[in-house]
């Protein structure tokens, strides 16, 4: 019996019991005396639990011993239910209670509904929420969401530039403001774990996630863990490396993925191979890992790709050995959509294994997503025939709870309608802006007409031109990962596009021309001053994503060689890595990488019309042929078109 229950006890005895004693001090020894007494005993006894409440509800207690307190309560099915994470299009009130689930997630796209309002993110939320605390140990879900360039599923939300862009700045202060605007937003909806940061390193840009990546350096990687304690709040002085980290309500539980060297797979073909000594693994894919646990990440994703032929998903000598051993991580490991499904080849042949094998090699929380009955159902046999421990089981729970404890969320388990106001908001939106211009690399600046260079461009003008694909086209700016899992073309949410930034930024006097994709003798007739043509990749995601060519689609090369043959231009660049750019550069007097910016297409107009400088360097080798791939600084073979931290430099007329 815990020491404060039993205290509160012993009081309640005490003072009933002894004036009964005293009434009866000449007969204490008779048996109605006894009786009575006994009686009262028991009576007190049976009321403790309601009138005491359990100690894992008290909040002046240690999280450590509420989590003790807690698992001793639960039963197996208790326990598994909190170590499956489902889809919320799969979940209803019934499933969550009858399987006391313990996490739900909306994956790309997913959402109650088109254009819904963060007031109906929060009402869906705390549905699901309502039905977890109806259940016999009110244990609160957690609600998880990929958030990896602002809170980028929801429309109206501020999208920031993907990450590649982001390490384009070099400006780790500048990312964890992103990483708390971003938890501001997603607590806006009611969500409390965002699945962020990618800290893969890519070292190969013909991987379809190599724009999720900060950088093909390591150590610029390390420095953009600064997302997490702006997601999470920064750790308190004195604070266990290791130990998750959730500063309270406003925050949002990270997430360091995928675990480990997805970045560095055979050709760049994503969820394949990496193969790379354990040195190598060591000292080019693990390092951010290492900041993460010191920053207090909560969570650490698994990644779909095998190291040496070995699924990661199943690689204990790395989740249980060094992540759970070495590092001491003491938060939860979480997998990947049906990542244990693809342990088997072709993926779920053979689901039995995939549990068995993922839960022994250290997973903690499986996004099942779907199929959430035949996990449990499997997952259950496999502890009672003894092929998965209880103490794995107890291990995987305690986790769980630690962070679910860590972060206020059984104090705090619903949404706060206060905070809706944060999506998409203007002080989040002049930060992306910010982002969006520190990110800019400017790769050529030259001018047909003289030895001045083209940028930055005036503006006043009698009249300019905008062509290109990209240039009034929001969803191509922001890229995958934005409304839907793959992106999508239009105006697919809130935000600011070339052509308007343009417009806006120009004088008012100056015409501004828009064609999509002009000819040659349309520009040349058309009087114009400039032009500025934005081409570059369309939105894509993952395994979709994967290119061996980087070549960008037509009409882009053509629309950039038509207009630039009959006016000065610049050329904005839209992709989420280098591509082929030396036909693009032959035809451009200056050609700018924008990466793939998001939402606020007023950063680069920013520094095109030298409001702001151009300062931001290559994240990434920039390659001459695709045939020299993969080529990463310090290679023997390296020779680059641009080196990594290249990047040309015009002055502000304005301090950052």
């Amino acid at each position: 019996m815990p020491g404060v229950k039993a205290t509160k006890l012993l009081q309640k005895v005490k003072k009933l019991l002894v004036p009964l004693l005293h009434r009866h001090r000449m007969a204490l020894l008779t048996a109605p005396a006894v009786f009575a007494a006994l009686l009262l005993f028991w009576a007190v006894l049976g009321s403790t639990d309601a009138d005491v409440a359990p100690l894992y509800k008290d909040p002046a207690q240690p999280v450590e011993a509420r989590v003790t307190d807690l698992l001793g309560r639960m039963t197996l099915a208790e326990k598994i239910g909190q170590m499956t994470q489902i889809e919320r299009l799969v979940a209803t009130p019934e499933v969550l209670r009858d399987n006391f689930i313990g996490s739900l997630l909306s994956g790309g796209g997913s959402v109650p509904h088109k254009g819904a309002t963060p007031q109906e993110w929060q009402a869906m939320v705390d549905g699901f929420q309502k039905a977890c605390m109806e259940t016999r140990l009110s244990i609160p879900m957690i609600y998880g969401i990929d958030a990896v360039h602002g809170h980028n599923n929801v429309y109206g939300a501020t999208i920031f530039p993907h990450n590649v862009g982001l390490g384009a700045t070099r400006d780790p202060y500048l990312v964890r403001r992103i990483g708390n605007a971003t938890a501001l937003e997603v607590r806006a909806t009611g969500i409390q774990y965002a699945f962020a940061p990618c800290i893969a390193v890519c070292r190969d840009p013909r991987w379809g996630r190599c724009y999720e990546s900060y950088s093909e350096d390591h150590r610029i990687v390390q420095s953009m863990t600064e997302l997490i304690p702006g997601l999470q709040g920064e750790v308190p002085e004195g604070f266990t490396s290791g130990m998750p980290y959730v500063a309270g309500k406003n925050k949002v539980a990270a997430c360091a993925k995928h675990f480990v060297g997805d970045g560095g797979t055979v050709n760049g073909i994503n969820e394949n191979n990496t193969i790379i000594n354990e040195q190598g693994l060591m000292s080019i894919h693990m390092p951010a890992y290492l900041n993460a646990m010191k920053m207090g990440v909560s969570t650490v994703m698994i990644s779909y790709s095998s190291w040496n032929g070995k699924k990661m998903h199943e690689n204990g000598d790395l989740i249980n050995g060094y992540l759970k051993g070495k590092l001491n991580f003491k938060g939860f490991v979480i997998s990947d959509w049906e990542g244990i499904d693809r342990i088997t080849n072709p993926a779920g042949s053979d689901y039995s294994y995939s549990v068995k094998a993922s839960i022994n090699a250290g997973l903690d929380m499986i996004m099942v997503p779907n199929n959430y009955q035949s996990f449990i159902s499997l997952l259950t046999g496999h502890v009672n025939s003894g092929a998965i421990p209880m103490s794995r089981i107890d291990d995987a729970v305690t986790r769980i709870l630690r962070v679910k404890f860590t972060m206020g969320l059984f104090e705090n388990p619903y949404s706060d309608p206060s905070m809706a106001g944060y999506l998409g908001n203007k002080e989040h939106r002049d930060l992306a802006r910010e982002a969006v211009r520190k990110s800019l690399v400017l790769l050529k600046n030259d001018g047909k007409a003289s030895d001045k260079p083209l940028l930055p461009l005036p503006k006043k003008a009698t009249k300019i031109l905008v062509a290109g694909s990209h240039a009034d086209n929001l969803g191509y700016q922001c890229g995958g990962w934005t409304i839907e899992w793959q992106g999508d073309s239009g105006r697919t949410t809130v935000g600011t596009t070339i052509l308007e930034a343009v417009k806006a930024a120009v004088d008012p006097s100056t015409a501004v021309v828009f064609a999509e994709n002009p000819d040659a003798d349309f520009v040349k007739n058309g009087g114009f001053s400039y032009a500025i043509v934005v081409v570059g990749e369309h939105p894509y995601t993952e395994t979709k994503g994967d290119n061996l060519n980087l070549t960008i689609p037509e009409p882009g090369l053509s629309t950039v060689q038509a207009v630039c043959s009959g006016a000065p231009c610049v050329t904005v660049l839209i992709s989420g890595r280098p591509v082929v750019v030396q036909p693009l550069l032959a035809a451009s007097d200056a050609l700018v990488a924008a990466w793939l910016p998001g939402s606020e297409g007023q950063g680069i107009t920013d520094a095109l019309f030298g409001d702001y400088g151009f300062g931001g360097k290559l994240p990434r080798t920039w390659f001459k042929s695709v045939d020299q791939l993969p080529m990463n600084y310090g290679d023997a073979h390296y020779d680059p078109l641009f080196p990594l931290g290249y990047g040309l430099t015009t002055n502000a007329t304005k301090a950052y």
